[in-house]
């Protein structure tokens, strides 16, 4: 029987949130192996080594890389000429999202009420959906599950600067986020930086800067600069893997920006744990 396209997002998205919670991406791994030879800590380069041990053992035993299988977040990049209803779709999402935490044996996180009850959904939904729109995919869309732990995700901050600190203050912001940070967010972190728009934007961007690859770098030469200065500064702090010291306390700053009103400078920085957990998949949708 041909399975109908609700079907097919419903079952795309449960398998995605399986897969990207069995392992870590493949250029964050990469990354690891990278700075486990580069690590001059006996101690950091040790801690290195058990990362890269655990990840190894999670993709062959087909296991969570973490326990915290995180709040799935599912961003959708949707072709001009795709026709679903919005609310629709979102539903068919979170469909997908209870199938695949209840297939993949994956911890549910999610509470109903945030401030008072606090009774677990059991489902891990709901989930939070990003809609985009996209002239190239035309009739295809791109699901990509990004399941997000609260380790990190408590220690993301947004502030509201005005234009008149600039890059110096910019600069500030984030490494104090840092600092403060720690150990908690379970290190070495991947930092995702959004500045300009509102303070809804710029947090909404550093999310998304963390899809970026690790190494990549913003199109805008000033701010690849400052991805590179925020780096070296940020690993200087000497936090290390898991905060037992040494010189790798970040895998990557991945920046992005947004036009913004001429009386403020909003700056969301949103920190990613170790475990970089993402997985992809376009279909095609005909209507």
């Amino acid at each position: 029987m041909k399975q109908s396209i609700e079907e097919k997002i419903t079952k795309v998205v449960a398998d995605l949130c399986i897969q990207s919670n069995y392992g870590v991406r493949e250029d964050v791994f990469e990354a690891f192996l990278k700075i486990q030879k580069e690590e001059k800590e006996k101690l950091a380069k040790k801690t290195l080594s058990k990362i890269i041990e655990n990840i190894k053992i999670a993709q062959r035993e087909k296991i969570p890389v973490c326990q915290d299988t995180g709040m799935a977040e599912v961003f959708l990049e949707i072709g001009r000429k795709v026709r679903i209803e919005g609310n629709i779709l979102r539903e068919i999402v979170n469909r997908g999202v209870i199938d695949g935490y209840k297939k993949g044996y994956l911890r549910k996180s999610i509470v109903d009420d945030p401030l008072f009850l606090r009774e677990n959904t059991g489902t891990n939904a709901p989930a939070l959906v990003h809609f985009y729109f996209s002239e190239l995919l035309k009739e295809k869309i791109k699901i990509t599950v990004f399941p997000k732990g609260f380790g990190s995700e408590n220690m993301s901050r947004a502030v509201m600067l005005s234009p008149g600190e600039g890059k110096k203050g910019v600069k500030k912001f984030i490494l104090s986020s840092v600092k403060e940070a720690g150990a908690n967010p379970c290190p070495p972190i991947i930092v995702g930086v959004g500045i300009g728009g509102t303070m809804q934007t710029c947090t909404e961007l550093a999310k998304k800067s963390l899809l970026r690859s690790i190494g990549s770098r913003n199109a805008n030469p000033l701010y690849a600069k400052l991805e590179e200065e925020l780096l070296g500064e940020i690993n200087k702090l000497g936090i290390g893997p898991q905060g037992f010291g040494g010189s790798h306390t970040c895998l990557g700053v991945n920046i992005e920006y947004f036009p913004t009103h001429i009386a403020g400078l909003p700056v969301g920085i949103n920190i990613s744990c170790c475990a970089l957990r993402q997985a992809s998949k376009i279909i095609e949708v005909k209507n």
